[in-house]
């Protein structure tokens, strides 16, 4: 098209005669223009990376994962040391931190009760046992605090979170019946008021069996 408007605009300075045979020519040109194939745009981004997977937080119904980690009294400790009982297996993000804290007060505060219902507290964190064994001695805490510095453990859970680049145990919560398997799952857990909702679902868990 714009060729076929400088033929009009030549053909007004050459002559009415050249208008026809210009015209015809330039339209000419501006067909075998179009018809030429398109060149693909260049791509403007890389193609996305696959995201690291996510991992999966066990299910109920499915089988515990075992594992052996060291606890605050430097002794290695076992999920299958526990077979028979019911194990209330938590995790958390870190020792002496507020949340944190009272979480463990409150599974302190209520032990005898855990006791009488058959079952033990185990607290999981990537502190060091040593971390974990001024934790307990200055908090007064008589139950099992397990260190996972690689965060193995917190990670084969679907427990494990960053935080300013580095990794933690995310606050998850296992009640693990006595045949090893998982009865409850509770995740982003509120640590105002879990021990009470924990000592709740042990009691419905254990008078349906």
């Amino acid at each position: 098209m714009t060729s076929l408007v400088c033929g009009l605009r030549a053909g007004m300075l050459f002559g009415v005669a050249m208008l026809l045979p210009m015209a015809i020519a330039f339209a000419a040109e501006d067909d075998v223009e179009s018809a030429k194939p398109a060149l693909a745009a260049p791509a403007t981004t890389e193609p996305a990376a696959d995201k690291p997977a996510t991992p999966v937080t066990p299910a109920v119904g499915s089988q515990a994962i075992d594992f052996s980690l060291t606890s605050g009294e430097g002794k290695a400790t076992s999920l299958k040391d526990y077979q028979g009982k019911w194990v209330v297996l938590y995790f958390y993000p870190k020792d002496f931190t507020g949340g944190c804290t009272l979480e463990a007060h409150n599974f302190e505060r209520d032990l005898a009760k855990y006791k009488d219902l058959n079952a033990v507290i185990l607290g999981v964190s990537v502190d060091t046992p040593e971390s974990h064994k001024e934790f307990c001695t200055k908090e007064h805490l008589t139950f099992k605090l397990l260190s996972d510095p690689s965060g193995k453990v917190s990670t084969q859970y679907g427990s494990v979170m960053e935080y300013e680049g580095a990794k933690l145990s995310a606050r998850n919560t296992f009640l693990i019946a006595p045949d090893g398997k998982i009865a409850k799952v509770y995740t982003k857990v509120n640590p105002t008021a879990h021990s009470d909702e924990v000592l709740a679902a042990l009691g419905e868990l254990q008078k349906k069996s």
